[in-house]
Order: structure tokens, then sequence, then C-alpha cells
């Protein structure tokens, strides 16, 4: 699918079981002047295709190949709850941007849909980053959160990934104990048990 040329109507298309939630997008995509909704049969034709879930996980993937398997696909994946999906699994699937539903105002719903059409044809670092305007957008949910600074944001991220401490220390040419030093810290400022849980928090949060 190629990239939406800047200032060109974006092709929008939406799914939300609920109909008060669908309601809200499809008011939103009208706002917008740049914005232009399609009908549900001409879903491969959009270029960026809205999906509005209370919990983002395995089925909820799985239900985005059922929508659109077409190669190039690019969604924007409004979380009522929880994000519970592999990262890794979401970018392959073409996840490129994620709105938590409690901050999804017209502005960011806006803006989340027109760069997730000029997003890159390679996957995100992870979906769910701190909020960036260039390529994609992720708004987070703006709760009071303990800070992490940059290692551990470095650290938690390639932990996301699936890396091992040693593998990490590598990248980011630490020594292995001072990877495993940062990780302490991280779960500790963020008062989990053990860092599946830290990065769970931290990806919740919105901080990773």
């Amino acid at each position: 699918m190629p990239r939406q040329a800047v200032g060109e109507t974006v092709r929008v298309a939406i799914h939300a079981p609920a109909p008060l939630v669908r309601a809200g997008l499809a008011g939103f995509v009208a706002l917008d002047p740049r914005l232009h909704e399609l009908p549900r049969d001409r879903i491969g034709e959009a270029d960026a295709i809205v999906v509005a879930v209370d919990v983002a996980d395995a089925s909820a993937l799985d239900l985005l190949r059922r929508l659109c398997d077409k190669p190039g696909a690019r969604f924007l994946v409004v979380v009522g709850k929880k994000w519970r999906a592999d990262l890794s699994a979401a970018q392959k699937r073409g996840v490129r941007a994620v709105v938590w539903w409690d901050f999804c105002s017209p502005d960011v719903f806006a803006r989340s849909v027109r760069a997730v059409a000029g997003s890159e044809e390679t996957p995100l670092p992870s979906p769910l980053a701190p909020e960036r305007v260039e390529h994609h957008v992720v708004a987070s949910r703006g709760r009071a959160e303990p800070r992490l600074n940059a290692r551990e944001v470095d650290v938690l991220r390639l932990i996301a990934e699936g890396k091992q401490c040693d593998e990490i220390a590598i990248e980011l040419s630490y020594s292995e104990r001072t990877v495993r030093y940062i990780l302490y810290g991280a779960m500790k400022r963020l008062r989990t048990r053990n860092r599946a849980h830290a990065v769970s928090h931290a990806i919740r949060a919105g901080l990773i």
C-alpha cells in the first residue's frame, strides 16, 4: 500500500463492535475535512483502518487479519482497557499506532490517522512508544506514573522485544552487570515484582 502524500484526503475504514464507540469515531472523521470514511465493503481501499477493542490481545490481532489481510494494510488500534498483544506480532499485523480510548480526542484521533496513513513501510520500534508526530502517534493514558530515565526505557524496550540481558548489553555497549543494575532500578521505580511485570506495567502506562 503506497504512502499517503501530505495534504491528500485520507481514506478511513472503521470497525467498532459497540455502536456508540463506532458513532464517536465516525464523528471524529466527519470533523476533519482531510479524512473520508469508506463503507465496510471497501475496507481494502483504506489508507488507515481504525479498529476499536476493549482488550488488545492475540484474538484482537486475529480480528485485524480477518478484517483486512491485504499486504501493507495499516491499522490504528483504539484500546479501551488493556494491551496484552505481543508487540512484534502487532507490528507484523500492520499496527502502526495505538490510542487509549479515554484520551482519544478528535485532534489526537485525526493526527493518529494521518500519521498511520503516511507512515514508513518499515515496522515501528514499538507501537506503544511515547507520543511521536513524525510517522506515528500513540496517546498515553496520562496517569501520574513514575518517569523512567533514558537508559531504563532502552532496556525495558529491548526486553519487550524478547532480548536477554547479555544481548542487551551487546546492543547498548554496556556490561551485563550494568544492564541488570538498570533493570533493577526500573523495577524498583515502577514498584514491580519482576522484569515481565515491569515491562507490562511500563507498556500499559505508556512509558515505553
